[in-house]
């Protein structure tokens, strides 16, 4: 299968595109990790595959309009 095909087949079964949703699964470890854990923010960057810290909290931003470091806050503050 060519990758445009796939990317056409992924996104009608889906709703979204490959790298959205590849974003969208990183993004929820990456919270996952900040909810439950005291790693650091480097640490939490690669075992959720960004590659750097500075690409998680831009992608973290634009999905979810708070930076990571603002998201452990407010999660430790509730929870």
């Amino acid at each position: 299968m060519s990758p445009r095909s796939f990317a056409r087949h992924f996104t009608a079964s889906t709703g979204t595109t490959p790298i959205q949703w590849l974003l969208d699964q990183r993004i929820a470890a990456a919270q996952q990790l900040l909810e439950r854990t005291g790693l650091p923010m480097p640490e939490i960057a690669r075992r959720c595959g960004f590659g750097s810290e500075v690409t998680m909290r831009q992608h973290f931003a634009a999905r979810l309009a708070t930076s990571p470091r603002d998201y452990r806050r407010a999660f430790r503050a509730v929870g």
